[in-house]
């Protein structure tokens, strides 16, 4: 492992991490010329992650969201050039499906993308003849026991892995990954692992005790990430982990629209409702007791 900088990275929080070390040298020289302070930490396993401080990590991030979609704008060689350094990029080192990988794949940890994958494999795998078969395997306990936990445990996260339609997924696995990645990214697998297992479990005990089992979906875990955000950006604003007061107002009017009726199609109130609040307890959890400081995050 080498270190741009001798700098103690332990101060800085991770920012991106990039298979590229041109990309991701070329992007650490911006920040620099932007007054962003960047460390560059290289490794085989992990590839090349740039550190920032915790304070000016929200624009990074916001930096890098325009740098990736345009990698080979002249702003960024220049800033290259400014500080002494050439770096020299291939076609194939910007191209537009590259840059699309790099920034999905950076965002996402392996938790983020193995639940994201699996939720495809099982509407990929419905959509091509096996729908019934899948929600008979995943669809929570038609009685809930003890006896039918210990005969087949799955049941109990799996309605959150079946979606019903092309809207439904996209709309779930893109908010999971935005949130997941971001829940991950900052403070670790095991905090996202948790996250999935306790908002699924109660979401799904509560709309069956609801409704009873014919539902499905990730949206009642997707709301618990946005409560888990909202409520985590509000009690550790100093971790850069938070959502706009207008998004976070979007998602609860239509968290209400689903309560009156006033949507198009069937909505899991009562998971949506529950997994909000498992998420907004969740980041209270972890803040006052777990605490987040940098000696508790899993790297």
């Amino acid at each position: 492992m080498s270190l741009e900088s001798a700098e103690n990275i332990d101060t800085l929080q991770p920012l991106v991490q990039l298979k590229d070390r041109n990309i991701a040298l070329l992007f650490s020289n911006y920040l620099q010329t932007l007054g962003i302070k960047s460390q560059l930490q290289s490794s085989q396993t992990e590839g090349h992650v740039i550190f920032c401080p915790a304070d000016q990590l929200a624009q990074a991030k916001a930096e890098f969201d325009a740098f990736i979609l345009q990698p080979d704008a002249e702003k960024y060689q220049q800033a290259a050039w400014n500080r002494g350094e050439t770096v020299t990029l291939s076609s194939s080192d910007f191209s537009l499906l590259n840059s699309f990988k790099e920034s999905f794949l950076a965002h996402a940890g392996i938790v983020t993308l193995a639940v994201f994958s699996v939720c495809w494999l099982v509407f990929l795998g419905s959509e091509l003849g096996w729908a019934q078969t899948l929600f008979n395997s995943l669809q929570f306990y038609p009685q809930l026991s003890v006896e039918a936990f210990l005969h087949d445990p799955l049941r109990l996260i799996g309605p959150a892995l079946f979606h019903f339609s092309w809207l439904h997924i996209v709309f779930n696995t893109m908010w999971w990954w935005q949130l997941g990645g971001s829940i991950e990214n900052t403070l670790g697998k095991m905090t996202l692992i948790n996250l999935f297992l306790i908002s699924a479990i109660v979401s799904n005990v509560g709309q069956y005790l609801v409704s009873g089992s014919n539902f499905g979906g990730l949206s009642g875990v997707v709301y618990a990430l946005v409560g888990f955000v909202w409520w985590f950006g509000y009690l550790a604003p100093e971790r850069g982990l938070s959502l706009s007061k207008p998004l976070v107002g979007f998602l609860l009017f239509w968290l209400v629209l689903g309560f009156v009726d006033l949507l198009p199609v069937n909505v899991a109130n009562t998971a949506h409702l529950l997994g909000l609040l498992s998420g907004c307890f969740l980041a209270l959890y972890t803040v006052k007791v777990v605490g987040v400081s940098d000696e508790n995050r899993e790297r």
